[in-house]
């Protein structure tokens, strides 16, 4: 049976202890090398530690390494018998928040990671808005460091009742609590006898078993076309297949459809893949799409069910994270990415700031700056097909790239 993939993202503020709780992970379920293992070890002896510095599996960069600290977005691969993971491993420190949302757009779900010494802090409960601006759908607030506060059962409810009371301002239906020690394995993988009160399951056990069949979108069929295969073969000598990967809802040939913007309708003949042709299609699937008419699409036009269309406009209300050092400068073009679609886009204008501490709206200010989380408007050259964010992920999200120095300058939602 093929195993399904969970990409999940860590968050939690400095020195909380998120990639000696990865390298944890990977090492109590045998995912690392022994080569690998060697090479940690010496590495923490050279570091006159007592233990093995776990957290060395993850840090790739050799400034992480010295500092102790993660800058970039490290993503790591593992596998069990159950399920396949990708693992993104966020930077804690405020000017990295950028990283944070670059990490956190794909994930299924999000470890929160809180230091069971220090409670709820304030990047606890930023990368927390966070994670329900991106609607992850899955959260699990990870209290680590209980060895530290004697495994305390007042401690971890403590944590549990304040979180919870923050939580109720979230847009996030799935919240789990474990007490941990990543140091020391307690509840990581393996059940270990130091918390006998806790009656949950283990981190591994949860994240095997954790239901995400339903946080894609199987209502509303969306295929943005990326591409058109003309093999111009004596075998394929009429194929035409437009390819690209189901944003969402399911096709099967036989469908009426109609391609965006033309408005074009027609059926779909057949829906072909790498390995032969398959009676469905559903997100995340990779496939071509032939229909029965030879009617006008190209890259970046969209099909859609004739009773369930996508909006299209050319005006766009967005939260926008700025990813940038630099200010957006007014009247400034940016190259617009959406889906399979590439637009010119300007920004009309900053409906307001969020402060991400106390999620208030900061009405006055309009300057935006790296890091910073706003409500903007934005006009695009051509009209895009597109869903409301918390419809649809990949309907929903952007990306705005500067036109004279191609940088990603920011991230956004469509509300």
């Amino acid at each position: 049976m093929k195993s399904d993939l969970l990409r999940f993202t860590t968050a939690g503020s400095v020195d909380d202890g998120k990639s000696t709780l990865i390298g944890r992970l990977l090492y109590d379920s045998k995912s690392i090398f022994e080569d690998q293992i060697a090479a940690v070890k010496q590495s923490s002896e050279r570091k006159g530690l007592q233990h093995i510095d776990l957290s060395l599996l993850t840090d790739g960069l050799r400034a992480e390494r010295e500092q102790g600290i993660t800058i970039d977005v490290a993503y790591r691969y593992f596998a069990t018998p159950k399920r396949k993971f990708i693992i993104a491993d966020t930077p804690g420190h405020i000017q990295y928040t950028r990283n944070m949302v670059t990490g956190a757009s794909t994930a299924n779900l999000a470890l929160i990671l809180v230091d069971a010494r220090k409670g709820i802090v304030e990047q606890t409960c930023r990368h927390s808005y966070i994670a329900s601006l991106l609607q992850i759908p899955h959260l699990i607030v990870c209290i680590n460091k209980m060895d530290l506060v004697d495994y305390s059962e007042e401690v971890f409810l403590k944590i549990l009742e304040e979180y919870t009371e923050f939580a109720s301002k979230l847009n996030v239906n799935d919240i789990r609590f474990i007490p941990i020690s990543a140091l020391n394995g307690d509840n990581v993988v393996n059940h270990l006898d130091n918390m006998p009160w806790y009656k949950g399951a283990t981190l591994l056990h949860t994240l095997e078993t954790i239901h995400i069949g339903s946080d894609y979108n199987h209502l509303d069929a969306r295929f943005p076309v990326q591409t058109i295969i003309r093999p111009h073969s004596s075998e394929y000598h009429d194929y035409r297949g437009y390819a690209g990967r189901v944003a969402g809802g399911i096709f099967r040939p036989g469908d009426k459809v109609l391609a965006l913007p033309s408005g074009l309708s027609s059926k779909i003949k057949s829906i072909d893949t790498f390995n032969g042709p398959v009676p469905e299609a559903f997100a995340p699937m990779s496939v071509s799409i032939t229909l029965e008419d030879d009617i006008d699409i190209s890259r970046g036009d969209m099909l859609v069910k004739e009773n369930n269309q996508s909006e299209m406009s050319q005006d766009l209300d967005v939260m926008l994270c700025w990813l940038s050092g630099q200010a957006p400068r007014p009247g400034a073009k940016y190259y617009l990415r959406h889906t399979s679609k590439e637009v010119r886009a300007v920004i009309k204008d900053v409906i307001y700031k969020m402060d991400i501490n106390t999620l208030q709206r900061l009405e006055e200010e309009k300057d935006i700056k790296m890091n910073d989380i706003a409500r903007v408007k934005l006009r695009t050259t051509q009209p895009l097909m597109f869903d409301a964010y918390r419809k649809n992920r990949t309907t929903g999200s952007l990306i705005l790239v500067d036109e004279s120095t191609n940088e990603t300058v920011a991230a956004g939602m469509i509300v």
